[in-house]
């Protein structure tokens, strides 16, 4: 049975007999099955010629041209003849109508595929298509199962990095000395493995910022995997290091050059904050000009404009000598490293790279001030995989901005309480583009045109 408005409805196996507008204005379209398949037996597959009764559902449906349509499909219950088959009678399904569904096939997926590929949350799929919290969820779920591919595509490049799950939780505790301190009761980590080089993003996130559940995540891979890895990007996190000594002990530990420079940004700031203390006997604040400059301060002088740049350092020179010098040795010290840090990816010689070292321990040496030596103790610790960084140009911002985007999803759903829905959601928010769904704008200045119709 076809007639037009069959094909236009456009679903396989039930054809369109009538079309009836209620009082509330949405279209009711009467069906009935026309697949020859539906009357064999789900459970022995005997095609049954034995009809037992006529049975009438209403499934929900996607609105067609814009409105929502409501369906009343009439089918038949039939007898199965095979008398080995437990079943008695069944009624008639199609692919696209479950058993036992009350929405059809078509709109799960539309729910589920507008959570994974259409950057919408539960609530708002569930919403738009008008269904219930736990049947917009289960169709995401679905639909994620079937998105994400099941075995973790080989990456050169890994990226490991650590995002937390909502805010720490304390409580008063007595101390050993018998006053009272802080304990921490929960701080719950997520640990998400970035493809750096192959755009496959979010790989996997375990639970624990702990060596042995990142470990235990990198031991499950194929030993073809583990052995394709070559460099691994990490932040200055012993837990990261000690994880990849024991499950890659082969590849090269690179530290991202962006908490390098972080920390020495924050060494900057820390003598800025002691000497403004001691000296004044407070905080800065408005008027003390050591207080107005700490945005300059921590931004790169190869980046700065000479008419910021030279008011900056008149301006610290200008300032009480125990206040002024400090901040200006620490501001020295911290552009000797960043001019090392800027040697990344420009294939160095290895002259190039001890001249700026040695350039940076001697100017954290001869300040004398404690923040300093302590930034020099950390970048001789971790030197080999700073220097591994600087000759790879291997970086960790993919991970970073893996990290916004899960940030950006966790506050879209206004928090997580299952960590496995959470690590799902995160996990189809950071891999669209590898799946063939970019993110296009359709407002704003980075809005993609249209593409022209044909």
């Amino acid at each position: 049975m076809s007639n037009d408005t069959t094909r236009l409805f456009g679903l396989n196996g039930v054809a369109v007999v009538g079309v009836e507008v209620a009082d509330d204005d949405i279209p009711m379209l009467a069906l009935v099955t026309c697949d020859e398949q539906a009357r064999c037996c789900p459970g022995c597959g005997v095609r049954s010629e034995r009809p037992h009764s006529w049975v009438c559902t209403r499934p929900r449906d996607l609105p067609v041209a814009g409105r929502r349509t409501g369906l009343a499909w009439t089918k038949r219950r039939w007898r199965c003849l095979n008398q080995q088959c437990r079943r008695m009678t069944f009624t008639e399904s199609l692919p696209g109508i479950p058993p036992r569904s009350r929405l059809t096939s078509r709109l799960r997926t539309s729910i589920g595929e507008a959570v994974a590929n259409g950057r919408r949350t539960v609530v708002q799929s569930a919403r738009d298509h008008e269904v219930s919290w736990p049947v917009a969820n289960a169709a995401f779920t679905t639909a994620a199962q079937a998105a994400l591919p099941k075995d973790t595509p080989p990456v050169t490049h890994l990226g490991i990095d650590e995002t937390r799950r909502g805010k720490a939780k304390f409580r008063l505790v007595e101390g050993p000395d018998g006053g009272e301190v802080w304990e921490v009761v929960a701080d719950r980590w997520h640990v998400g493995l970035v493809d750096l080089s192959g755009g496959a993003g979010l790989l996997g996130q375990v639970e624990g910022h702990t060596a042995a559940s990142v470990s235990s995540w990198i031991d499950k891979q194929s030993a073809l995997w583990r052995a394709g890895v070559q460099v691994v990007a990490i932040d200055m996190c012993t837990v990261f290091k000690a994880a990849v000594r024991d499950s890659l002990p082969h590849a090269r530990l690179v530290v991202d050059r962006f908490h390098v420079a972080q920390l020495a940004n924050a060494a900057v700031t820390e003598v800025r904050r002691r000497v403004t203390v001691q000296h004044r006997g407070r905080r800065g604040r408005k008027g003390n000009r050591e207080w107005e400059l700490p945005n300059r301060l921590t931004r790169s002088a190869a980046r700065m404009h000479a008419d910021h740049l030279d008011p900056m350092v008149a301006d610290l020179k200008a300032l009480p000598k125990q206040i002024g010098e400090p901040i200006l040795a620490a501001w020295n010290c911290k552009e000797d490293l960043m001019d090392l840090l800027a040697l990344h990816g420009t294939n160095p010689d290895r002259t190039t790279i001890c001249r700026l070292l040695t350039a940076f321990y001697e100017s954290a040496a001869a300040s004398g001030l404690p923040e300093l030596e302590r930034l020099a103790t950390t970048v001789s610790t971790w030197w080999p995989q700073i220097l591994a960084a600087i000759t790879t140009g291997v970086t960790n911002a993919a991970s970073e901005g893996i990290n916004r985007a899960i940030k950006t999803d966790a506050r879209c759903a206004y928090g997580y309480r299952n960590p496995v829905n959470q690590r799902r959601r995160a996990r189809c928010a950071t891999t669209r583009r590898a799946r063939g769904h970019p993110a296009t704008r359709t407002s704003g200045r980075h809005a993609q045109p249209r593409k022209p119709s044909i």
